[in-house]
């Protein structure tokens, strides 16, 4: 599964990319080397090269600039956040499937989690300018995007019925809610701590 499969056949043709999932055999590594890891690579740099540039805009104060050594740990951490959450997430579809009836293969799962991962690797060109309401408006319709393509691609992939479907891709959507609300409180947390950037308003 390489990064042109992803974001090509994704954008022009998603029903034949969760079709190859469900007839071919993916491996984990192959997956994640050949393409997981790279979309994933995406957002991190995009935001480094935007805040360098532009700094973070919340459009109610000046741009807030933060050093290169900063942004670079930021930069770092949000990589090392979405590979979390990619593999995390791979891995909790994968537990789920005895439940669901659906395939136990890693490697689909894997290709399934990159393939809808992928638009959102896309928009998130848009932290090349990083302004908050830029962001929100890219953001809001991929996501939407993401999650038609985790619905409808779910039981094609991992070989389920639509409503079988429909619940694990509910379960996995809860996942990463939880996921979410626990990254902002450890954020929080972390920030409580001195532990992260010195940010003066």
């Amino acid at each position: 599964m390489s990064v042109r499969f992803s974001l090509l056949r994704v954008l022009s043709r998603p029903a034949s990319v969760f079709e190859a999932i469900a007839h071919e055999e993916h491996s984990a590594g192959a997956v994640f080397f050949g393409a997981s890891l790279w979309l994933g690579l995406a957002p991190p740099v995009f935001a480094f090269l935007g805040a360098s540039r532009f700094g973070w805009n919340v459009g109610v104060v000046d741009p807030l600039f933060l050093t290169t050594r900063e942004l670079f740990g930021m930069s770092a951490a949000y990589f090392a956040a979405l590979l979390f959450g990619f593999m995390s997430t791979a891995v909790i579809s994968q537990w789920m499937a005895s439940t669901y009836g659906a395939r136990r293969s890693l490697g689909a799962h894997f290709a399934l989690i990159t393939a809808v991962g992928a638009p959102l690797a896309l928009g998130s060109v848009a932290h090349l300018y990083p302004h908050l309401v830029v962001n929100f408006v890219v953001f809001v319709p991929v996501l939407i995007w993401s999650l038609y393509l985790l619905y409808s691609g779910l039981p094609i992939a991992l070989g389920v019925s639509p409503e079988r479907g429909m619940l694990m891709a509910s379960s996995i959507v809860a996942y990463l809610l939880v996921g979410a609300v626990s990254l902002l409180g450890l954020t929080v947390v972390l920030w409580s701590y001195g532990i992260g950037p010195k940010i003066w308003v």
